[in-house]
């Protein structure tokens, strides 16, 4: 994976290994295979480290600093001396519009909105060439999430590399068209979403269906032109390969509506395609 100026959205499902990579791209935890860089540098290198912005998904603050208080002390640990971590910290929260008086509020008494908004502004502070952010739209309201998006649009815009890892396909879609898919430990994709689409067109797909009357539904889903075969399996389920999964999830869906049938369960059974279906379809793999 290389990552260059501009908006990478990270998805995949829990327990893929997104934590992991963001851990190995802010050099908090060292590869035991390969190399992570920044900048031609080790990710762990200090130097490599100035270079890098992180707004973690976990909240680390000492809840009774003020905001402002708790961004200027992180300026202070960055080196900046004292009038200009002042500046810094009051230019940073601004910037993600908590400069009002919520700013001198115990960080205790804040929204999950505000400790997102606190987290990005201390990730600022050194204005950093990557900026990895872990779930940074959480608990924020539709108007903060609409001012965030823009000045994540404004930071690649200015050349900044962003790395958005995020639940939310929807949110991010909003944001970037280029994707990494992570499943297992491994990018299963890189990519726009429509040529991550177009490539999963092209992969034959093999799903699991829990359904009442399964031979009678097996029947029907023969004639759905995407599926290429259907087969009974002992305990009463169905195993249905079929190509184009868009196409077929809809035909699927359509089918399941008009034949009242009640379907219980529906699995990818591929293990490399399934994180992918799961967020390009809207579910997690299981629906």
């Amino acid at each position: 994976l290389e990552l260059t100026e501009g908006i990478t959205g990270l998805v995949g499902a829990n327990g893929a290994g997104k934590s992991t990579l963001i851990k190995l791209a802010t050099g908090l935890t060292r590869p035991t295979l390969g190399r992570v860089t920044v900048a031609g540098l080790d990710a762990a290198d200090w130097r490599a480290r100035t270079l890098v912005g992180y707004c973690p998904d976990h909240d680390a603050f000492y809840e009774d600093l003020t905001g402002r208080r708790f961004v200027w002390e992180m300026a202070r640990l960055c080196g900046f001396a004292r009038r200009e971590a002042v500046r810094r910290a009051d230019e940073m929260l601004e910037r993600v519009n908590l400069s009002d008086a919520r700013a001198d509020r115990p960080v205790r008494g804040y929204s999950k909105g505000m400790r997102q908004r606190v987290k990005l502004a201390q990730a600022l502070l050194t204005d950093p060439a990557l900026l990895v952010l872990d779930e940074p739209l959480g608990g924020i309201d539709p108007v903060g999430r609409a001012e965030l998006l823009a000045l994540f649009k404004q930071l690649a815009a200015a050349g900044k590399c962003l790395l958005v890892s995020s639940h939310e396909l929807e949110e991010l879609e909003k944001l970037t068209d280029h994707v990494a898919v992570m499943a297992r430990g491994r990018i299963a994709a890189v990519g726009t979403l429509q040529q991550i689409r177009d490539l999963m067109d092209d992969f034959p797909l093999s799903v699991r269906v829990e359904v009442d009357g399964a031979r009678e539904f097996a029947r029907l889903l023969l004639a759905v032109p995407e599926v290429v075969g259907c087969d009974v399996v002992a305990d009463g389920s169905l195993t249905v390969r079929a190509h184009h999964p868009q196409r077929f999830l809809k035909a699927f869906g359509r089918l399941a509506v008009e034949s009242g049938a009640e379907v219980r369960r529906l699995e990818p059974l591929d293990d490399s395609a399934h994180a992918i279906l799961g967020y390009l379809l809207g579910g997690s793999g299981k629906t």
